[in-house]
């Protein structure tokens, strides 16, 4: 049985996963700032699919891989059609996400990536992507008033105890946590008005998508691994195999 090498990048961090094609068995996660060596340290594979939205990174994986990898575009034979004036400028790692979540949810969808950006991919009920919405992620923000204040330390990310922080810690996890679910509830509402969306499966994806979507019964799954998934159904489509 095949194995393959599974390649998400993105701003921050970089994903390696190994698949035989039925499931994802390890993954590893590195800085994207640092990746050399790393596609040999996951020992041996026999082909490789590669997203990226770092084009530095992608130059260097591509001359570092011992096989040509399947690129990730608009251009690729995803299953999944793109409505989209100008296709060319959709990030890989959302065009994964879109095949992701039609294979493994169904169409209409809506994916919630909570990266370095907060970004909502919308597929419509013909499997077509159609487009989204780009919101600064929840890090970004909580770093923002660490950097540009004084007194407000960096925080770790958490559930609020109470509603009223009793620290400036704790007011602070309310400010972010509570009013994140509050921006992301507000924009699903608006994106389930357009049409044909009223019944959409919402998943949510990345780093803080179980914090967040915990309370927010508008999300019905959390799946941290939807970009790899998408990532898994691309090459087998694009290779014929089932490895």
């Amino acid at each position: 049985m095949k194995r393959i090498l599974l390649i998400e990048v993105g701003n921050t961090n970089a994903r390696f996963a190994i698949t035989d094609g039925r499931r994802i068995k390890s993954v590893m996660v590195v800085p994207t700032a640092k990746l050399a060596g790393i596609p040999h340290a996951v020992g041996r594979y026999e082909g490789a699919v590669l997203s990226s939205v770092v084009p530095a990174a992608t130059k260097k994986l591509r001359a570092w891989l011992p096989v040509k990898p399947i690129m990730v575009n608009a251009r690729t034979n995803l299953g999944v059609g793109i409505r989209y004036p100008k296709p060319q400028e959709i990030g890989a790692d959302r065009l994964a996400n879109a095949v992701g979540v039609v294979n493994l949810y169904g169409a209409p969808a809506i994916v919630v990536g909570f990266g370095t950006a907060l970004v909502f991919d919308i597929v419509n009920p013909h499997r077509e992507y159609i487009g989204g919405v780009i919101a600064p992620g929840l890090a970004a923000m909580t770093d923002y008033l660490y950097e540009r204040t004084a007194l407000l330390p960096r925080i770790d990310l958490t559930e609020p105890r109470s509603l009223v922080g009793k620290s400036t810690v704790g007011a602070m996890m309310v400010g972010a946590v509570v009013g994140y679910r509050g921006l992301v509830k507000e924009i699903l509402a608006g994106l389930r008005r357009e049409p044909g969306m009223r019944r959409a499966v919402v998943v949510a994806t990345g780093g803080y998508g179980e914090l967040i979507a915990r309370k927010l019964p508008e999300i019905q799954y959390v799946n941290p691994l939807l970009t790899l998934e998408g990532l898994r159904f691309i090459y087998e489509r694009n290779t014929c195999e089932s490895y």
